[in-house]
C-alpha cells in the first residue's frame, strides 16, 4: 500500500479532502452539542479528532479547545497498543489516562476504529469533560490530593462497544463510581454517536474518491502542515530564548512560588523546548503529566501560526526535554487533575518568547482559568438528589503590540469554551446569580491595556451536605505585563455566610469547604497584563476607559497618571486636565523605580494601615501579601520582583 501512496493528489482533490476531514470533525461537535447530557459538555468542554491508521492526528475541529487536541494522538496510540489485532468494526474504546498522554481524569476519550471492507483506515475520537468521576470531593478536583487515588477513576483502554453492541456492564461500572451516573451513561452514547458521524463521513469520502486517495489525503495534510511550519521556522534567526513563570505555591512546603523554567532554541527548521530548572512535583493536583505539557507547548506555539490547520505534521519539528518527576513531567501516581495551572503558565511563557521573535504579534500574559465546583443534595428535585455545580468564568487576555487585550474572553487554555449562561446553571443547580459584570480596574495598565475580567456573585439555595472547591492560581504569581506594562490583579474567592455581613477571603486554592443555603460566594477573574508603559497611553484613551467603566477615575490617576475632571458621570462626561496630568506623570516617572524597590516590610505596613490597597501593592510596589491577613510573603515577593524588574521596570525610561 505504501507504494500506492507515493503519488501525490492533484491540488483540487487535496484541498477538498483537507477541508472535508476538518468538516467531519466539526460535525462530531454538532452531534455532541445536540445529544450530550451534562451541562459541562454542552458548554463546549470537549474536543474531537480524526486520526490515521497509526493514530496520528489528521484533523481537529474549528472550535476544539487547545488543551485537548495536542494529546488526542497520544491516547489514540495507547488504544492501538492495547487492542492491536483485536479491533473490529463497531468497536468503541474509552480512555482517560493522563499518564498515557491524556490531560486529566475528567477528560474521557472515546475512540472508534474506522474500517473499509475489514481494512483499518483510521480512527475517530471524541473527548468530553465529565463533571464527576469519583474521588474525594464532588467534581473530582481535590487540591489537597497528592496522588491519583484521591482524584478519580483511572480508565486505561477498555471496550465500551464490541462490534456495535453496548458493553452495559463496563459502562455501568464506570458510571457507578461517579456522583452523576445518569449523565455519564448519556454522554457515553453522545460521544459514541459523534465518533460514528466521523466514520460515516470518512466512508462517504472513500466511496466518492476511493480508499487510496483518502489515505493519501490523510498523509498529505500532515506533510503539508509540517512543510509549512518548517519553512517558517527556517526563515527565523537561530537563537535561544528563555523565561520563567510560576505556580502560586506548594501546599506541602512553606511559602514561595513554584518555577516553571523554559528555554527555547531554534536551529534550522527545528525547535527545542527545554524545561530543565523547573520545580519537582508538588503536594497538590497542580502537576502536569508529559502529554499535557506537550499540548501546552503546541497550543502556545500554534497561537503564532493561526492560519495553519493543526495535526501531527505540526508536531514533527518540535523536541521537548522535561526532567522526569518535575511539575511539568509528573509520573504515575502523582496527582495531575489540576494540570491546567502549569499548562497556562507554559502557554504564557511561550507567548512571551515568541513575542520577541514576532513582535508584530506580541502579547502580554492572559488571565488564568478558574474552576468553581460545588456538590451536594439538591432539595428542589427528589428525582435527581445529587447536584454538580461546575463553572468557569471568562477573563482578560494580555495587551498586544498596538492593540488592547481582549475583554471578557475564555481562557487561552481553551478558547472554544463557552461562557456558561446563568440561566442554565440555575436550572440544573440550586444556585442564583446576583451579580455578573465586567470588573472595573481588573485590566493590567499599559500603553495598550490588558483585557478586562469579570466579577460574579452567586447564592446557594435549597441544598444539603454541600461542599465547595475552588481551583485557581495567580493569587500570588499575578498576571504580568510586558514591555513596561503593569500586572492585573490577584485571583481569589470570598464568601459571606448566611446572616453575616462580613465577607471572608478564601483565596484561590481550597477544597471540600462546607457551604449552606443562603451563603453568598463571589469571585473575580483577572484581566490581562498591560503592554507597554502606561504613562504612554493617550490620555483620551484612559478617559474613554473611565467612560466605559473599565477603569475608575482613581486608578486612572494612580496607574496611568491621568487626571480627569468629572463633568456628568451619568452622561459619561469627563475631561482630561492636561496640566495636572503632565505634572502627575512627571511625579510618577521620578518615583516609580524607587516604589518598585521599596522595603517590602514598609509596603506591608502601609497595606495593613489601609494607606494602600491590593492593586497598589502589586502594581506600584511589586509586593505579594497574604491578602486576608496582610502578612508579607518575602520569598514570593522576591520572586515576583525579579520578574517585575525584567518585564516592567527595565522598559521604563
Amino acid at each position: 500500500m505504501d507504494k500506492m501512496l507515493n503519488e501525490q493528489l492533484d491540488p483540487v482533490t487535496f484541498e477538498v479532502l483537507k477541508n472535508s476531514f476538518i468538516t467531519s470533525v466539526d460535525q462530531m461537535a454538532e452531534q455532541m452539542l445536540r445529544t450530550c447530557y451534562s451541562f459541562v459538555i454542552y458548554n463546549r468542554d470537549f474536543s474531537n479528532g480524526l486520526h490515521d491508521a497509526e493514530g496520528n492526528s489528521v484533523a481537529q475541529g474549528n472550535q476544539d479547545i487547545a488543551v485537548h487536541v495536542g494529546t488526542l494522538h497520544f491516547t489514540c496510540k495507547d488504544v492501538i497498543r492495547a487492542f492491536d489485532g483485536e479491533m473490529m468494526p463497531g468497536d468503541v474504546y474509552a480512555i482517560n489516562d493522563p499518564y498515557a498522554g491524556g490531560t486529566h481524569f475528567s477528560d474521557v476519550r472515546l475512540v472508534r476504529p474506522i474500517f473499509d471492507d475489514d481494512t483499518l483506515i483510521g480512527f475517530s475520537q471524541s473527548n468530553g469533560h465529565w463533571s464527576d468521576l469519583g474521588g474525594s470531593v464532588p467534581g473530582s478536583f481535590d487540591v489537597t490530593a497528592r496522588d491519583m487515588f484521591r482524584e478519580a477513576v483511572r480508565i486505561t483502554p477498555v471496550r465500551l462497544f464490541r462490534g456495535g453492541e453496548f458493553c452495559k456492564d463496563v459502562a455501568g461500572l464506570i458510571a457507578a463510581n461517579s456522583r452523576d451516573p445518569n449523565s455519564i451513561i448519556g454522554d457515553i452514547h453522545s460521544q459514541a454517536q459523534a465518533t460514528q458521524v466521523a466514520e460515516r463521513e470518512v466512508l462517504r469520502l472513500v466511496q466518492k474518491y476511493g480508499r487510496r486517495q483518502v489515505l493519501q489525503g490523510m498523509n498529505e495534510v500532515q506533510d503539508y502542515v509540517e512543510r509549512a511550519v518548517r519553512q517558517r521556522i527556517a526563515a527565523l534567526p537561530d537563537g535561544t530564548w528563555e523565561t520563567v513563570d510560576f505556580i502560586d505555591r506548594d501546599p506541602g512546603q512553606g511559602e514561595g512560588m513554584i518555577p516553571i523554567h523554559i528555554k527555547m532554541t531554534i536551529k534550522g527548521d527545528r525547535i527545542h523546548y527545554d524545561f530543565t530548572g523547573s520545580h519537582t512535583t508538588i503536594a497538590s493536583i497542580y502537576n502536569s503529566a508529559p502529554g499535557a505539557t506537550f499540548s501546552a507547548v503546541v497550543a502556545g506555539m500554534k497561537t503564532f501560526f493561526p492560519d495553519l490547520p493543526l495535526n501531527s505534521g505540526f508536531y514533527r519539528m518540535i523536541d521537548i526535554s522535561a526532567p522526569e518527576n518535575s511539575v511539568v513531567s509528573a509520573q504515575w501516581p502523582v496527582a495531575v487533575t489540576g494540570f491546567l495551572m502549569p499548562f497556562e503558565k507554559i502557554m504564557n511563557a511561550i507567548f512571551e518568547m515568541w513575542s520577541q521573535i514576532m513582535p508584530e504579534r506580541a502579547i502580554a500574559c492572559a488571565f488564568n482559568l478558574e474552576y468553581l465546583l460545588a456538590g451536594g443534595r439538591d432539595l428542589r428535585s427528589p428525582e435527581k438528589p445529587m447536584f454538580m455545580f461546575y463553572e468557569w468564568l471568562p477573563g482578560g487576555w494580555g495587551g498586544r503590540n498596538g492593540k488592547d487585550g481582549s475583554d471578557v474572553t475564555t481562557a487561552c487554555f481553551g478558547t472554544g469554551l463557552m461562557s456558561q449562561p446563568n440561566e442554565g446553571n440555575e436550572r440544573v443547580n440550586p444556585t442564583r446569580t446576583t451579580e455578573f459584570q465586567i470588573l472595573r480596574d481588573s485590566a493590567g495598565p499599559g500603553k495598550w491595556r490588558g483585557g478586562a475580567g469579570v466579577q460574579k456573585t452567586s447564592i446557594l439555595l435549597d441544598s444539603e451536605d454541600a461542599v465547595m472547591s475552588y481551583i485557581c492560581d495567580r493569587e500570588r504569581a499575578v498576571v504580568w505585563g510586558v514591555e513596561g506594562g503593569l500586572p492585573s490583579m490577584p485571583h481569589g474567592l470570598t464568601i459571606r455566610r448566611n446572616g453575616e455581613s462580613e465577607r471572608k477571603w478564601l483565596g484561590s486554592v481550597f477544597s471540600d469547604y462546607p457551604v449552606h443555603p443562603g451563603d453568598e460566594f463571589a469571585r473575580p477573574t483577572a484581566g490581562g497584563g498591560g503592554f507597554g508603559d502606561p504613562l504612554e497611553r493617550a490620555p483620551e484613551k484612559v478617559r474613554d476607559d473611565v467612560i466605559d467603566d473599565y477603569v475608575s477615575i482613581e486608578r486612572a490617576a494612580r496607574d496611568y497618571g491621568v487626571v480627569l475632571k468629572q463633568i456628568d458621570a451619568d452622561l459619561g462626561e469627563y475631561e482630561v486636565d492636561e496640566r495636572a496630568t503632565d505634572r502627575l506623570r512627571a511625579e510618577i516617572r521620578a518615583e516609580r523605580v524607587q516604589w518598585a524597590r521599596m522595603d517590602p516590610e514598609k509596603v506591608a505596613a502601609l497595606y495593613n494601615a489601609g494607606e494602600i490597597d491590593m492593586l497598589d501593592a502589586v502594581r506600584r510596589y511589586a509586593v505579594i501579601l497574604e491578602w486576608e491577613t496582610g502578612e508579607l510573603l518575602p520569598k514570593t515577593t522576591a520572586q515576583f520582583r525579579e520578574t517585575f524588574e525584567r518585564r516592567t521596570v527595565a522598559h521604563w525610561e
